[in-house]
């Protein structure tokens, strides 16, 4: 399979500017490689995040990592959730197992796999590095009104409109 393409661009390059606020993560730091234990084969573990210095305003979250390298005409998402509550500051990792685990009325949107929880990196071999981008959007609403069934794409331009400020951590990933 020849794999030969244009890197595609950031995909929140693409969008409005917002402004930024601190993203990190103990499992990987950005720009680095992301661990086994979020790799599909291996661990297919959701990293452990926090995040601060957040607009005030900010009524709720939307967590997601997308791998904009995916050998698709769109970007592939790995993770969604969706209506965090503004409480929540840090997701542990491997929560992104289950509904189960989250607090309130957060839940995980279906990802481009098929599921409802946290599909880790999965690049085909041989392609080029990956980039992982795990992203946190400060949003002026508790909730987007959308159920489990909407897609990250449907659910990410809903939450367009609502977004006051965004954080993002890129992680690279290849075999």
């Amino acid at each position: 399979m020849n794999l030969d393409r244009p890197i595609a661009p950031d995909p929140y390059s693409l969008l409005p500017e917002v402004p930024s606020f601190s993203l990190t993560s103990t499992d990987f730091v950005d720009g680095g490689r992301l661990p086994d234990a979020q790799v599909a084969h291996l661990g297919n573990s959701s990293p452990q995040l926090s995040w601060s210095d957040f607009p005030p305003q900010t009524r709720s979250f939307l967590v997601s990592c997308i791998d904009p390298d995916a050998p698709t005409p769109a970007p592939w998402w790995h993770w969604m959730v969706v209506d965090l509550d503004v409480s929540v500051t840090e997701l542990p990792a491997g929560i992104g197992a289950s509904d189960l685990m989250l607090d309130g009325a957060a839940y995980h949107a279906r990802v481009d796999g098929g599921t409802h929880a946290f599909e880790g990196a999965a690049p085909p071999p041989g392609d080029r590095p990956h980039r992982y981008i795990f992203a946190v959007s400060a949003l002026d609403v508790d909730t987007l009104g959308l159920d489990d069934d909407a897609t990250p794409t449907l659910t990410s331009f809903v939450a367009l409109e609502h977004t006051i400020a965004r954080a993002t951590l890129t992680a690279h990933y290849s075999r």
